[in-house]
């Protein structure tokens, strides 16, 4: 081949392999760049979890080049220069030092300013951060947002109990554009509404366990109710009546019957707001209308009511456990056998009470099972696996059959005590007998519910036969 022939072939294949050479480059589209007002923990991590989700960042700081480690790849510059170089800045200061933040008005203006901090002086500030944030620059659009996660979640991604981003704000697009961040980070967005929600928001992580206050407080008040019931008729009655010292009791048998009680109790008020409601819609003879405050409280804390059941239930379980060991009934079975040794008899076999026992242990078992798995599929890695006919299967079928189990454990525990003249000491019941009102309430209601009269009735509400019902216009709009 001659050296002309090879030029020319060259000249043909070259501009093929100088077009073929840079695609890869020319496809990757470039880093958006965001800026960060504050390199504390929550700055650091949210700044981490930027980086690793694409995102190029930029730190403002008062001292850039001692502001302490910032995650690899990041850097740190003033904040003025920080403010003109990115279109959003996340705000991760205290609000005693947000002053600087007005002579970076010109700067700002236009750009979405995302404000992560929460309200920790709320005597001395009474405005929100948020609003007064947008108050000190009028011209930037102001978004409440990312408050409600800790450095942790930031740092270490979404969990099942912690994917919501909480965000409010006056402009549309900017919250628009916080949103499709937290989206990018692996969070669910979810839209409170104007700046005016900013107060919620900033009050939320700050508040102590605020779904779980109702059910504490009912479980505090009725094992201190229960445990001064039980104290007055087991303790001070024999001291005063019988002239016995039976004190030390308080500590495991007195414990052992407070803590079934109200485990029982509170696993039926689970359950009971439930039955309440389908007997409010018969009454109405619609489901369209809101329940009463009272009720709504009610069945909004029912997991929490749950949970604490279980354990106080779990509690139970574990001093049942341990009272074969102590050195109480150690020694009234050793002088028991030691007394039959020495008159020389035996007790005779009784076959009713080896069944009431054995069946009185298989309730409690049976019905602390199904409890634990109550408990189970109530977190939230484990419901959200679960089909909504699943979780409302175990939820409610499962849930009553617990209620049901557990009860008849108790009424096998009285057996036929309750027709004892000694067991109503100073007149008053035994405690587990008042313990058996609320669930055995309960188990009447909900099989009153199953009657094929009453069954019929709710089928033609949940049908839409109230459609015509005067009062709720809006039941045939939902219903079509």
């Amino acid at each position: 081949m001659s050296a002309d022939r090879l030029s020319n072939v060259s000249k043909e294949v070259k501009p093929e392999s100088v077009l073929l050479h840079p695609l890869g480059t020319a496809a990757a589209p470039e880093q958006e760049l965001l800026c960060i007002f504050g390199t504390g923990d929550l700055g650091r991590s949210l700044g981490q979890r930027l980086l690793q989700s694409g995102y190029r960042v930029v730190y403002g700081s008062r001292r850039p080049h001692s502001c302490g480690p910032l995650p690899q790849g990041a850097q740190a510059t003033s904040h003025e220069a920080a403010a003109q170089s990115a279109g959003r800045v996340f705000i991760c200061i205290h609000r005693e030092h947000y002053d600087f933040l007005e002579t970076l008005a010109p700067q700002l203006k236009g750009k979405v300013l995302v404000d992560v901090s929460n309200n920790l002086k709320k005597n001395l500030y009474p405005e929100a951060n948020a609003e007064y944030l947008q108050r000190l620059i009028p011209g930037a659009h102001v978004v409440k947002a990312f408050n409600t996660l800790s450095a942790w979640s930031l740092q270490n991604g979404p969990s099942d109990a912690n994917r919501q981003v909480y965000l409010c704000g006056n402009s549309a697009e900017g919250k628009l554009t916080v949103a499709e961040v937290a989206t990018k980070l692996g969070f669910t967005a979810l839209d409170k509404g104007s700046l005016s929600a900013a107060r919620e928001l900033e009050d939320f992580p700050l508040q102590l366990f605020p779904e779980w206050r109702l059910p504490l407080r009912v479980a505090f008040g009725l094992t201190a109710l229960f445990f001064f019931y039980v104290l007055i008729r087991d303790v001070i009655y024999a001291y005063v009546v019988q002239g016995k010292d039976i004190s030390f009791r308080i500590m495991v048998s007195l414990a052992n019957k407070v803590f079934p009680i109200v485990s029982l109790i509170m696993l039926s008020l689970c359950y009971l707001p439930g039955v309440i409601a389908a007997f409010l819609q018969l009454y109405r003879g619609t489901k369209y209308r809101r329940f009463p405050d009272w009720l709504d409280r009610w069945m909004l804390c029912r997991k929490q009511l749950g949970l604490v059941a279980l354990g106080f239930a779990f509690l139970h379980a574990i001093y049942t456990l341990v009272i074969p060991i102590r050195y109480y009934v150690r020694f009234r079975i050793a002088a028991n056998t030691i007394s039959q040794i020495r008159e020389n008899k035996t007790s005779v076999f009784d076959t009713t009470s080896a069944w009431r026992g054995d069946s009185y242990y298989s309730m409690g078992i049976l019905g602390f099972g199904l409890f634990l798995l109550l408990g189970i599929t109530s977190l939230p890695s484990v419901s959200n696996a679960l089909s909504w006919r699943e979780f409302s299967f175990i939820q409610s079928k499962l849930g009553y059959l617990t209620v049901f189990f557990c009860t008849f454990h108790t009424y096998l525990y009285g057996w036929d005590r309750f027709l004892n003249p000694s067991s109503y000491k100073w007149y008053t019941p035994p405690a587990y007998f008042l313990s058996l009102v609320v669930p055995s309430l309960l188990i009447v209601l909900k099989l009153l519910l199953l009657l094929p009269c009453v069954d019929r009735c709710l089928s033609r509400i949940r049908q839409g036969w109230e459609r015509n019902d005067p009062e709720d216009g809006s039941a045939k709009a939902l219903l079509t």
